[in-house]
């Protein structure tokens, strides 16, 4: 008998070519679905929350199935971790609602960006980190990531230009800290555009540059146009924390 099943899953992106499946690439969503269609005998079909880019890694993606196995959750958890490569890791998979929908069913994201700007190399977090040449000013970009909040058309950020559905999204909290050499950009919204997040990063580090005023960043919003808005920033340095 088929179950609907929720899992929690963790993975390092610097190797795949993102969340989505794609013939003859490593993917994550490729990974796991070749694990589980291992399990259950059968082809297997998972949905992701969302789509992280090639490079970005997640601490908590959610995802949903249907499994016709004779495994506990906790069991197919086992399983999964027997087989999926270091890089991946199931953290928890929970018997969900008949209804339940990965994608959905999601109401909010957070994403979290990290920025090193010390003078040593960061041998150890160098995967997860986007190193800058110069110190850029957080209070600067904290005054522009106040107008990026709320509900826009995010067009200008968005990195696909041949969008056709709405571009509108609603980003309710932009937080940027910094801790010792390490700068963190949080987003927490409804959801996000194709390389949005790094776009947002790559333009408030234009504005700690000095290269973009933060009071322009209205013009760039209105603007909708992904020429007017700063670079995409790399995907090392971007993480998807959690699922809501």
């Amino acid at each position: 008998m088929q179950r609907n099943y929720k899992f929690t899953i963790a993975y390092d992106g610097t190797r795949f070519f993102g969340w989505e499946r794609q013939p003859g690439r490593d993917t994550i969503q490729g990974k796991l679905e070749s694990v589980l269609s291992r399990l259950q005998g059968s082809p297997v079909e998972l949905t992701g929350a969302g789509r992280t880019d090639a490079g970005v890694h997640a601490r908590a993606m959610v995802a949903s199935v249907r499994l016709d196995v004779r495994r506990s959750p906790e069991e197919i958890r086992d399983y999964m971790n027997r087989y999926l490569p270091d890089d991946i890791a199931v953290k928890e998979v929970r018997e969900a609602s008949e209804r339940f929908h990965a994608r959905y069913k999601a109401v909010g994201k957070l994403y979290r960006y990290t920025c090193y700007d010390g003078p040593v190399k960061p041998v150890f977090q160098r995967k997860y980190v986007s190193v800058l040449e110069k110190r850029p000013d957080v209070e600067k970009m904290q005054q522009a990531a106040a107008y990026l909040e709320g509900k826009h058309d995010y067009k200008s950020f968005c990195g696909n230009p041949r969008m056709k559905k709405s571009t509108v999204r609603v980003v309710d909290k932009i937080e940027i800290t910094r801790k010792g050499s390490f700068i963190y950009f949080d987003f927490h919204g409804t959801g996000f555009l194709q390389n949005m997040v790094r776009i947002l990063v790559g333009t408030l580090l234009e504005v700690g540059k000095g290269k973009i005023k933060p009071e322009q960043i209205p013009e760039i919003l209105e603007a909708k146009n992904r020429q007017m808005a700063g670079p995409t920033a790399p995907a090392q340095g971007l993480c998807l924390i959690k699922v809501d």
